[in-house]
């Protein structure tokens, strides 16, 4: 991997076996990346990503000026998003063993008198990568059958500036938890993102073909993703 500096703007070029240039601005804070094919000299990269400055700007905005939630302190009465929906959470302090369930309106959260909001926010992600490990599978099944591959095995982690990741050789997909709470069908399009990796690994002239078949909104579907609102908490790096 290189490194392109053009002014303050700073973008890793990889060089890989793509029919095309690929510039990507990622989130949270605007990262810019770029693939190019082998041989491509840097003095040409240099002027392509010169040529898209423009953009790469508004898209770094967009990021900048994106939603995001407030800090979580996981008391009554807050809102939390769940597949897309905003519930009202409930705290009760019992000593009991801690748990979290929902009805149509509400999340409640059993912890014991006491927990720290730390404990609490791990409750909760303990619960979200729970739904997200009942949820998967039926997904994963589906696109299997669609696309004739097969995932070996999934994992779910928190990911800082990425939905999903695959590794084609081991067959393997990895997924944001982050994803509980986002519309059921954007988790759909991501997983079928992901498995797409197992048929081609590049985000090229195939790999838009393959998602253009068997999910023609992904483009719509991409652009909800990215436009809803970002966490506001800060993890450690993966």
């Amino acid at each position: 991997m290189q490194t392109l500096n053009i002014g303050a703007l700073s973008i890793e070029v990889t060089l890989k076996e793509v029919g095309n240039v690929h510039l990507s601005v990622h989130p949270p804070h605007g990262r810019v990346t770029m693939v190019a094919p082998l041989g491509t000299r840097l003095d040409v990269a240099r002027a392509y990503a010169i040529s898209k400055l423009g953009w790469i700007r508004a898209q770094q905005q967009r990021l900048l000026t994106q939603s995001r939630e407030t800090p979580r302190r996981y008391i009554t009465r807050e809102t939390h998003l769940l597949w897309g929906r905003r519930y009202l959470l409930q705290v009760k302090e019992l000593d009991a063993k801690p748990g979290v369930h929902h009805d149509h309106r509400r999340i409640t959260l059993t912890v014991r008198p006491g927990t720290p909001p730390e404990k609490r926010a791990e409750i909760i992600h303990a619960w979200h990568k729970s739904l997200l490990h009942a949820a998967v599978p039926e997904l994963i099944r589906h696109w299997e059958a669609v696309l004739g591959v097969k995932v070996r095995r999934h994992f779910l982690q928190r990911m800082k500036t990425r939905w999903g990741s695959c590794n084609a050789q081991a067959g393997h997909i990895r997924l944001n938890t982050e994803l509980v709470k986002k519309p059921r069908d954007l988790v759909s399009y991501v997983v079928l993102h992901e498995m797409a990796h197992l048929i081609e690994p590049d985000h090229g002239e195939r790999f838009v073909a393959l998602l253009q078949q068997h999910y023609p909104a992904w483009r719509e579907a991409r652009a909800e993703l990215n436009a809803l609102p970002l966490s506001a908490e800060t993890w450690p790096e993966q």
